[in-house]
């Protein structure tokens, strides 16, 4: 592995030419990332690669200890560290960080068999899936489409959607959940899509437009926010509950849920131009950025409705537990991405939505969410939110806000493209 030292060396030009890059089109006086903080985050990903020497064991987050916690490749965040190497690559074009995506993504490729679970879509195509785009490596397509076939063995037709859980208790511990899909689902149909489009076979396509419309149908409310969980016969199809297992209550509005719906909606209108799509999102998103609830830096609660006097969760919560309300720059880096795409497709509110997205990322390359040099060693951003109920991952950085941030600053510096 090259040294930190090498490192430096090969991308400090690279990153004075992304600047000038991100500073083109929008205020002069202002720039998201200054290169010393550009640096800083090469030095992180640095930092872990040297302290990642087992392929089987993914980056994910870090303990109280500052320690540096992995997950399986069969974890569900086991893909986003590939993706995030294949960002700072095309961030920095400097090969070495495209030979340690190339090393991490090919760690993945037993999952292409596996139905396990339906959070292949974040599995692989956050991983092969950049690295397709950007190599062009044709091995690289068979594994998206083989994914894809294993992905849609959790559709029921019945139901009119893919399974995201097997069979199992809620976590309140005594309702069942038979069929349950949850709002994250929706950002494993960019998987299906993108294999119609490479194969040509229309069976992913379709199935990912059925699910997309059956959520649109059960998951959201009139004002838009979403359930997280809708569960469904597996006979009749008939929906027979509806309920949070991350949020504050089951009406509320669980903050990263929120942010997977409004992503996946944009990346429907991305692959069929379908504008109930399109104005699904906005509707989505109008929703979100105006909530009353959402502070001024638009890094949001972890749960829209977590401020409401009136709401009392089913779950043990104390509202003393923590000092302040945990924010989630998880659920912020995935609006912003989701928004700055938004914005090329919307002829109404286009410029709020950039706006918006802009606001969102300059407050997560802010110091309060940027993380502190000496403090996490390992990753971008700090104050991510995992599950408050199973009271796991609160207030730590998470792998999957660094990939979605590093999707964002590349939306921003690069508007015509998709990514």
């Amino acid at each position: 592995m090259k040294s930190k030292i090498m490192i430096r060396r090969f991308t400090i030009l690279s990153i004075v030419l992304l600047m000038a890059i991100l500073g083109q089109g929008c205020n002069k006086e202002k720039t998201i990332l200054t290169p010393d903080e550009m640096q800083f985050i090469l030095d992180q990903y640095s930092n872990t690669l040297s302290a990642s020497n087992d392929l089987s064991k993914v980056p994910r987050r870090i303990n109280e200890n500052g320690e540096l916690v992995t997950t399986s490749i069969y974890g569900w965040t086991s893909g986003f560290f590939a993706g995030s190497l294949w960002y700072i690559y095309e961030l920095s074009g400097d090969d070495h960080w495209k030979e340690e995506a190339i090393k991490w993504t090919e760690a993945l490729d037993t999952i292409q068999y596996w139905s396990g679970n339906h959070d292949v879509g974040f599995m692989i195509n956050c991983s092969y899936g950049n690295g397709l785009r950007l190599t062009g490596n044709e091995a690289y397509k068979k594994v998206l489409i083989r994914t894809a076939e294993s992905l849609i063995k959790r559709y029921n037709p019945a139901a009119e959607s893919l399974e995201s859980w097997d069979y199992r208790e809620a976590w309140d511990g005594s309702t069942v959940w038979y069929f349950p899909v949850i709002i994250d689902n929706m950002m494993n149909l960019e998987l299906l899509f993108e294999a119609s489009r490479l194969s040509g076979d229309k069976r992913y396509e379709n199935i990912a437009i059925q699910h997309a419309r059956t959520t649109m149908k059960n998951h959201y409310r009139d004002d838009y926010s979403s359930f997280h969980v809708v569960d469904y016969d597996t006979i009749t199809g008939e929906v027979l509950d509806k309920a949070t297992c991350q949020g504050f209550v089951d009406e509320s509005s669980w903050a990263r849920g929120q942010a997977w719906g409004l992503y996946g909606f944009v990346t429907c209108y991305r692959y069929t131009h379908d504008i109930q799509y399109l104005k699904f999102a906005k509707n989505i998103a109008d929703y979100m950025i105006n909530h009353p609830n959402l502070p001024e830096d638009m890094v949001p609660y972890w749960d829209y409705n977590v401020v409401d006097p009136g709401l009392t969760p089913q779950w043990d919560y104390d509202p003393t537990m923590f000092d302040e309300i945990p924010r989630d720059a998880s659920a912020a880096a995935i609006t912003c991405s989701a928004l700055f795409e938004l914005s090329k497709y919307s002829d109404i509110n286009k410029d709020q939505y950039f706006e918006a997205a802009t606001t969102i990322l300059s407050s997560l390359a802010s110091s309060r969410y940027l993380a502190q040099e000496g403090k996490n060693r390992y990753f971008i951003l700090n104050h991510s939110v995992g599950s408050i109920p199973h009271g796991v991952e609160i207030d730590v950085p998470l792998v999957y806000a660094d990939y979605y941030f590093l999707e964002a600053l590349l939306r921003y510096s690069k508007p015509g493209g998709n990514r």
